[in-house]
């Protein structure tokens, strides 16, 4: 759902950005998707915040206890690693979703006055 994120909002601004108007016109007429999640970017958002809630829920619960075989707890230690790095990849791209959708034509509004 991260992705879904950095998809509608976060990747056609960095690309007009960076003056490839073109291609995002390309990719929404290629990909008409790509609008629906646009036009539907609270329910992209808010969808991907309840899921990363969760996530780290499930991450951070408390009890967990890996399983005293050490080939097993090997296992469990990379996992959990894993997961947090996962985790705090997808929140980043979250975030730059949610600030490139909401707050970046604020914020340059009150820096040209």
């Amino acid at each position: 759902m991260a992705s879904g994120t950095l998809l509608c909002c976060a990747l056609p601004i960095l690309l007009v950005t960076l003056g490839f108007g073109a291609v995002v016109a390309s990719l929404n007429y290629n990909i008409p998707e790509l609008m629906f999640l646009a036009e539907h970017k609270v329910w992209t958002l808010s969808i991907a915040a309840l899921i990363l809630m969760v996530l780290a829920w499930v991450i951070w619960r408390p009890n967990q206890h890996c399983p005293s075989d050490p080939a097993l707890a090997e296992l469990c230690k990379k996992s959990k690693l894993w997961n947090k790095r996962i985790f705090w990849i997808s929140s980043i791209i979250w975030f730059i979703g949610f600030f490139s959708s909401y707050l970046l034509l604020p914020i340059r509004n009150f820096l040209d006055l």
